[in-house]
């Protein structure tokens, strides 16, 4: 069987984002689906970037689970590991339109009844990255399944990617959710935080240097801080380097961390140094803000590195 460039854990669920553009669910009246979940995302903007991707998850025998098995593959994803459980309901989100950070209320189900047995050990010996969020870590017995795909890459010596995308709504005791992060993380090679996550985790007021200390001291040896309007840090080995916020047009915000990501993965997957990697992701995300939705075609990586040549050969 072919090598994969990155294997993804986690939760494939139904986005309903709002038509109107609201800061507040109440206010919404009318929704719009897509194919959602922040694994699921990356994984299709790996594939739409034209890596070999592949997805673990879990999804209920329904029509909303049918829909995204068709989206992940019209992307390219491989889906030979999802599962569908006819006993569940696919997990559904709603989601405000806004360009900041969105509103939303999750009906789970399916999502995290995902268990270690169905995370393939020979997925992870094809692959040379694999990538989690907190979201599948939140509520066993997807929690161990993640737990087993980053310990099973870990001893491969994979690229261990973990997105700590907390949030209190979905994992209200936040103690525990932080023991688990550390245990996750104490296996992750990289992580990139948010400035809303890292706040979330660690609480408010702190630098974002002091941010980026916490997460270096549960594990990963290289930290992305992503900042929103502010820019991105990255710090690797003591060293941290910041790279200027590029201007966007946004229509929407959801998702936009995912494409960040999945651009971050596949330039580090293509060898390029960490700001590169940055600048490239900028890029990607762009492309995501620019519409409402998740990204919906194939993007040429070529295309973005010229940009990124003729950038640098004018400084």
């Amino acid at each position: 069987m072919e090598n994969l460039d990155l294997l993804v854990v986690g939760e494939a669920l139904v986005d309903l984002i709002s038509l109107e553009e609201t800061t507040s669910l109440q206010e919404a009246r009318t929704f719009q689906m897509y194919a959602g979940g922040s694994p699921a995302n990356i994984a299709q903007t790996a594939a739409w970037l034209g890596k070999r991707a592949a997805l673990v998850a879990c999804m209920g025998d329904d029509p909303f689970g049918h829909f995204l098995r068709a989206e992940l593959e019209a992307a390219g994803v491989l889906c030979d590991y999802l599962r569908t459980d006819p006993t569940a309901q696919t997990t559904v989100i709603f989601i405000s339109h806004t360009r900041g950070t969105p509103d939303f209320l999750a009906y789970r189900d399916a999502d995290f009844r995902l268990r270690p047995e169905e995370v393939p050990e020979e997925a992870i010996a094809r692959a040379r990255a694999v990538h989690a969020s907190s979201f599948a870590l939140s509520r066993p017995p997807a929690r161990h399944a993640v737990e087993r795909a980053l310990r099973l890459g870990h001893e491969r010596g994979c690229i261990i990617s973990l997105d700590p995308n907390y949030s209190p709504r979905i994992w209200p005791d936040r103690k525990e959710a932080i023991e688990v992060l550390k245990r996750a993380l104490a296996l992750a090679t990289l992580t990139k935080p948010s400035m809303d996550d890292a706040q979330r985790l660690f609480g408010p007021g702190l630098s974002p240097e002091t941010y980026i200390q916490r997460f270096h001291e549960m594990g990963p040896s290289t930290v992305v801080l992503t900042m929103g309007g502010e820019g991105v840090l990255v710090s690797e080995a003591g060293r941290m380097e910041f790279v200027p916020p590029l201007p966007v047009s946004i229509a929407d915000a959801t998702g936009a961390g995912d494409a960040f990501w999945g651009g971050f993965l596949a330039a580090l997957l293509d060898g390029n140094p960490l700001s590169r990697c940055v600048r490239f992701a900028q890029r990607v995300a762009a492309r995501k803000l620019a519409a409402v939705g998740p990204l919906s075609g194939r993007i040429d990586r070529t295309e973005i590195y010229s940009e990124l040549d003729a950038e640098e050969k004018a400084i």
